[in-house]
């Protein structure tokens, strides 16, 4: 019975029914009381006053820029998960060491560097204000601390030398560009405290890696490296020039890296995940739909690699084909079965580069002649540093020269780039320092191998993430032995990300919560994660 037709009620009568509840409002239709409205409009008038008067025009103007998007992003600059995003972004798609903000610094002060003291500031800053939050176990914490340990101990170990040579400001310096470095680490655990942020983190991340293969090989054919031209459409100074290279008769693709070794290298530790998640991944939804969406970003970065012409890269394709053959028999045999159609259609579609990549491994003579040129002069081959790398080493044995001594670029540069990270790391902190490598590198990725044949052996969806990310600290691990890794900050933040989503397997996924609370596992002894606090900042 409608309202209108119902009877008369008396002043004892039940109550009237409570009148209807007011219609839902939504986001976009709250607005902001007088007073934040006026705050507002002061401070953004405040920002344009200043940025006009003290700044340059295209600073002005960047600053501006910036303001008017941070208003439109405002729930993704308010969102942990947002900040990854964007940090996910500028590591990809941003060349480090190439482009820097035009801010008005004594120092070039590049978007991925900002980000990183943004979210470095605000994590600490929620630590110490957000009651709900709290430190997320880290699991691989103490081989990054005995690595960092015997990077520090080799300052004082050399302090005179380094004071008398002036590298004291630089050993400084490169001690503060390797906390920058292991802050990735360190932020992204401590943003990834569900499934959804970690499966979202390794889909991103092998997504944005397929649009730097797709626009490598538009590089490649074209010699047009769209992430050297972001200037002209984003606020960003240039300060590199163009890199060139050219291998097995043509261009080698840099795509958003430093170098076509550290593209290739990023390239390869992304496709183990893209395996993954042709099997596990939550999109598509149908299953054969999504095993053949990953075949396709599979084989795009394997199209990636080809185009960087880098035979680091196969060597370590190689070395993660063979673990994957050793370990998981059927899998590799499967893997290998689906690449000889590809190696078929690779050595058909670019004899070239097929022949610089795989046939050059056959001419063990010509391949062992390459590394031996040029002794002595910038650009020698890996053989040829070798023994005199050696021999200097000897003379410093147990903590080198000290960190920061080696200068390989710049005007102050006082060493060559000996394209083997190991050795170099030798030179620099000694044989303490590369025992301290030996453990940040190697020590998850047993830690990773063990629970993925432990804790979560008959749970195949995490136990072959776990492989995963085993094969890829795999594939990085044996880089570092022909290129110098550490100095190619991309392939490291991305590598550095992966392991974050490791150690959030190891100390929070479902196997690895419910092995703590059964007293079984390999973290019993830390404490159970709370829940999810929400995704604001």
């Amino acid at each position: 019975m409608s309202l209108n037709t119902s009877p008369t009620r008396g002043p004892l009568d039940a109550a009237p029914a409570s009148p209807p509840a007011a219609p839902a409002v939504t986001d976009d239709e709250v607005t902001l009381p007088a007073g934040r409205m006026i705050l507002a409009a002061v401070i953004l008038i405040a920002v344009a006053a200043v940025s006009v008067i003290f700044l340059p025009p295209i600073a002005a103007g960047g600053v501006m820029i910036a303001v008017a998007l941070a208003v439109l992003a405002r729930r993704i600059l308010t969102s942990w998960v947002g900040w990854l995003g964007i940090l996910v972004a500028v590591v990809m798609f941003i060349p480090i060491r190439r482009y820097a903000l035009p801010i008005p610094l004594p120092f070039q002060l590049e978007a991925y560097r900002l980000v990183l003291v943004v979210m470095f500031a605000g994590m600490i800053a929620a630590l110490l204000l957000d009651r709900d939050r709290t430190w997320k176990p880290v699991g691989f914490g103490w081989p990054i601390g005995l690595f960092f340990i015997s990077l520090l101990v080799s300052i004082p170990m050399n302090g005179t030398q380094l004071v008398e040579e002036n590298l004291g400001s630089s050993a400084v310096g490169t001690l503060v560009n390797w906390v920058v470095l292991l802050s990735v680490f360190y932020i992204v655990r401590q943003i990834i405290d569900t499934e959804t942020i970690a499966m979202g983190l390794v889909t991103a991340l092998v997504w944005c890696g397929t649009v730097v293969a797709v626009l490598s090989v538009f590089e490649r054919v074209t010699r047009i490296n769209v992430f050297h031209r972001l200037e002209f459409f984003l606020p960003l100074n240039l300060i590199a020039a163009d890199g060139e290279s050219f291998r097995a008769g043509g261009y080698r693709s840099f795509g958003s890296s430093q170098h076509p070794i550290a593209l290739s290298v990023m390239f390869c530790i992304l496709i183990p995940l893209a395996i993954y998640l042709a099997r596990y991944g939550r999109w598509p939804k149908n299953e054969w739909t999504r095993r053949l969406v990953y075949s396709i970003v599979t084989i795009v970065l394997m199209m990636g690699v080809l185009v960087a012409v880098s035979r680091t890269a196969v060597i370590v394709l190689g070395i993660m084909f063979l673990l994957t053959l050793l370990l998981r028999p059927w899998l590799g045999i499967t893997l290998f079965a689906l690449g000889i159609p590809a190696l078929a259609i690779g050595a058909a579609a670019v004899p070239k580069v097929f022949g610089t990549l795989i046939l050059s491994f056959l001419d063990i003579d010509g391949l062992i002649a390459s590394q031996q040129t040029s002794p002595g002069f910038r650009g020698a081959g890996r053989l040829a540093d070798l023994g005199p790398s050696l021999i200097q080493a000897s003379q410093y044995p147990f903590f080198g020269t000290g960190l920061g001594s080696r200068i390989v670029v710049g005007e102050e540069q006082n060493a060559y780039i000996l394209d083997n990270q190991v050795l170099g790391t030798l030179l620099e902190v000694g044989a303490v320092g590369v025992l301290g490598l030996a453990i940040f590198i190697l020590a998850p990725l047993v830690m990773l191998g063990a629970w993925a044949f432990t804790t979560a052996r008959d749970e195949p969806r995490w136990a072959m993430l776990a492989f995963a990310l085993f094969l890829s600290g795999a594939g990085y691990a044996t880089a570092l032995f022909f290129y110098d890794a550490f100095g190619f900050m991309q392939t490291f933040f991305v590598y550095s990300m992966l392991l974050a989503v490791g150690a959030w397997l190891l100390t929070a996924s479902p196997p690895a919560v419910r092995a703590r609370e059964a007293g079984e596992g390999m973290f019993v002894r830390w404490p159970r994660p709370q829940a999810a606090t929400g995704a604001t900042a």
